[in-house]
């Protein structure tokens, strides 16, 4: 029996690790098990990541401060918007990048569900048409 797996755990702000990197985002990583991966994420004000896809993983935003912008879909030319107290769902596989349109940094809490492996890959741009 794996005594960790089997205890409720507290990850505090100094307990986070680096989670994946894509440019122009602190991913700090909360929990990975086999199946999630949580954390937190800065973006700077007017920040624009790079362009990435989580796999096999789909993810669960949550807009804590500031605003996120993301682009996804064929060439890029599809957009959604969400500020604090907004959910973004991201399904697997899901080219996208995310910025912070606002004048101050932006806080999100992310939860990725998925099969295992790696979560984040970073790509030269968005699918093409």
């Amino acid at each position: 029996m794996d005594r960790q797996r089997d205890q409720v755990r507290v990850v505090t702000p100094h307990d986070r690790e680096p989670g994946p990197r894509t440019p122009g985002m602190d991913r700090q990583q909360a929990f990975a098990t086999e199946g999630t991966w949580s954390g937190y994420v800065r973006t700077e004000a007017g920040m624009v990541s790079g362009w990435h896809h989580h796999g096999e993983w789909e993810s669960v935003i949550y807009v804590l401060t500031g605003a996120l912008r993301m682009e996804f879909g064929p060439d890029g030319a599809d957009t959604v918007e969400a500020g604090p107290g907004d959910f973004i769902y991201v399904p697997k596989g899901a080219v996208h990048r995310e910025s912070n349109p606002t004048a101050e940094a932006a806080d999100i809490i992310v939860v990725r569900a998925g099969t295992g492996g790696e979560s984040t890959f970073n790509v030269d741009g968005p699918e093409r048409d």
